[in-house]
């Protein structure tokens, strides 16, 4: 039996049973999808390979995706939001690096100083993952997202018919107030 640590979203800590490591992303994914985390987030960020990117499953780190009203694409991780970027490729004398998409937000006063990674000027940045290179890991993405093999057509459900509306209650007015 293994044991995995969450803290959820209000701060509590809460230890989970899984029966085998096979199940381990599974119950991840489970507590994930309510914004519970655990562990965490290495300085750098997390790795992934750039080819996970595009169906990556947030809740494996308890995180979600959110478009801002702007139309930027964001993840929502401890209600901190992070940013995508794109990097380009880099090939110089002193440094070779294949393209990314890095997930970041502007650094914090309170932000430990071992996660926070200089930028041009004075602007720090924290970086939550990043997705470069790499063989793709089809156990990171969205269970029957994206790449997934295709499967045969199901029949859609039956749409459960709409419940008749109750009519509205009829406020009370009060000649008088109590006070």
């Amino acid at each position: 039996m293994l044991h995995i640590e969450f803290v959820t979203d209000l701060g509590a800590t809460v230890t989970v049973d899984v029966e085998s490591a096979d199940k381990l992303l599974d119950v991840q994914r489970q507590y994930g999808r309510l914004g519970w985390t655990s562990g965490a987030v290495p300085g750098g960020g997390y790795q992934f390979p750039l080819d996970n990117e595009s169906d990556f499953d947030w809740s494996l780190i308890g995180a979600r995706k959110w478009t801002n009203p702007e139309g930027e694409d964001m993840v929502i991780h401890r209600g901190l939001a992070y940013r995508r970027r794109e990097l380009e490729a880099v090939d110089s004398r002193k440094m070779k690096l294949p393209a990314a998409v890095k997930y970041s937000r502007g650094a914090r006063g309170t932000d430990p100083e071992h996660v926070r990674e200089k930028a041009d000027g004075e602007f720090e940045y924290v970086t939550l993952a990043i997705f470069r290179g790499g063989k793709r890991q089809d156990r990171y993405a969205t269970p029957g997202g994206g790449r997934a093999p295709q499967q045969a057509a199901r029949p859609a459900a039956p749409r459960p018919q709409p419940v008749a509306a109750r009519p509205a209650p009829v406020a009370v007015v009060e000649d008088e107030t109590p006070f």
